[in-house]
């Protein structure tokens, strides 16, 4: 079986925060998450992360999901795989890969098309390469008649090497057996005094074996971050990929600007996304729906012809043809059903909404079971939470609840039933009935002319 060794120790200094590099986000995902789904893209299982600075954020976000290894020195990518040959020689007949975990666009094909070269040519070590315009940086691939002659460092380089625009992107193939070979040898005779891997390539060499290099077609996949600014452009370069792959799909987009959708996004043909809108995790968006203005719509399911405006939405299903905002917020574990309409400043927290009820504006609806057909007046509150234990309220078909109405859960109304405006609902309220809880009405004369006597003319 195949291994994969992810270098993962790096802090990043020029990012000016405390945690390692490979945890910096792209697109709301570590950039190392984005290396490891391109793993399992690519149908490799076996990983080993290999920690450094601050390592106690890889293991919190990996939680025990993969083997890991501790660099305590950064002495240089070499010596970073040193740490994992116990790993590497629980399969050492079969290949190894290698990957920087602050690349986050290295990709399954590429991974796949290499080790195919690799296996096709029999190669003691292929490198993943990117042609670039401006390779500056980067270690240059020197090439020969037969593959590979070297990989030189950019502070190695001589001037004529500096030239070439093949450049190492930090990903190999290795046979491992070989691999674990090179490590034994090589030594931190450069410049910086580190253990590089890329002498993996003149060890292969010296000892008569075959090295070559798999030009991949992701111009990307070279691509790091070593402050904000890189970050920042890591984050536009994915960004606008993801909105071109849904543009090509036939999704509709006016303006990009603001707008942001993950990449296990799913949307539906004919559907406009409009600026200022995040799409995040593995939300699933019908055809025909408008999202946006400003909307943040996260795992979420949302049926065809549904309209958003202006929307936060977490982890529930809004069926077809609701209609919902502006200023709308629908938290996780809520059913919005068919040909709902929300209107502005309402939120629904863990609820069942049944088909066609409107609940217009002002209004919170939580822990709540709602019917079909339902109207909800200015200024409701299913009052769900006594303190210490949160309560349930249930609304049947038909219902009329009035403005500023209070439901005390646990508390049931029937079918079609109506509750005045400014009614405090305590008790179970029986099919067609009419719910009214209103204090007294006194009144005192002239009580204003007297408060207000040194202000009334």
């Amino acid at each position: 079986m195949d291994n994969v060794v992810i270098l993962a120790g790096g802090q990043g200094k020029r990012m000016k925060a405390d945690i390692p590099k490979p945890m910096f986000k792209v697109l709301g995902e570590p950039m190392l998450e984005w290396v490891i789904k391109a793993c399992k893209g690519a149908d490799l299982t076996e990983l080993c992360i290999v920690k450094g600075y601050k390592f106690e954020y890889i293991d919190e976000y990996l939680k025990g999901s993969f083997e890991t290894v501790l660099q305590e020195e950064r002495l240089g990518t070499g010596h970073a795989v040193m740490q994992a040959i116990p790993f590497l020689k629980k399969n050492i007949n079969d290949n190894t890969l290698v990957l920087c975990g602050d690349a986050p666009f290295i990709d399954s094909e590429t991974i796949k098309n290499a080790l195919k070269l690799h296996k096709r040519e029999d190669n003691s070590v292929t490198v993943i390469t990117s042609i670039v315009d401006d390779p500056t940086g980067y270690g240059r691939v020197v090439r020969s008649e037969n593959g590979i002659a070297s990989i030189v460092e950019e502070k190695d380089a001589t001037e004529e090497q500096k030239k070439i625009t093949e450049i190492n992107s930090g990903a190999y193939w290795f046979k491992t057996a070989d691999l674990v070979s090179a490590l034994d040898e090589i030594k931190p005779n450069n410049a910086q005094g580190e253990y590089y891997l890329t002498d993996s390539v003149f060890i292969a060499l010296n000892k008569g074996k075959r090295a070559n290099a798999y030009i991949s077609e992701n111009p990307n996949v070279v691509l790091g971050a070593n402050d904000r600014k890189g970050l920042l452009l890591l984050n536009n370069i994915a960004r606008m990929a993801i909105i071109e792959k849904h543009m090509e799909n036939g999704i509709e987009f006016n303006c990009t600007d603001g707008i942001t959708i993950g990449r296990d996004v799913k949307i539906g043909l004919g559907t406009e996304i409009l600026q200022g809108t995040i799409i995040k995790g593995n939300t699933v968006i019908g055809e025909n729906c408008v999202i946006g203005p400003n909307c943040l719509i996260e795992n979420c399911e949302i049926g065809d012809n549904v309209t958003l405006n202006y929307v936060q939405a977490y982890e529930s299903k809004i069926e077809e043809g609701a209609k919902i905002g502006p200023f709308v917020h629908i938290r996780p574990n809520s059913v919005i059903g068919k040909n709902v309409k929300i209107g502005d400043f309402v939120e629904v927290k863990n609820s069942n909404i049944g088909e066609n009820t409107s609940i217009a504006h002002l209004t919170y609806v939580g822990d709540s079971d709602v019917g079909s057909r339902v109207n909800f007046g200015c200024g409701c509150v299913t009052v769900n939470y006594d303190g210490v234990n949160k309560n349930r309220c249930k609304i049947g078909d038909n219902c009329f609840i009035g403005c500023n109405t209070n439901l005390i859960a646990p508390v049931k109304l029937g079918e079609g039933v109506y509750t005045a405006a400014g009614s405090t609902i305590t008790k179970d309220v029986p099919d067609y009935a009419l719910a009214i809880e209103r204090g007294e009405l006194k009144f005192r004369e002239g009580y204003s002319k007297r408060k207000l006597k040194d202000k009334l003319k």
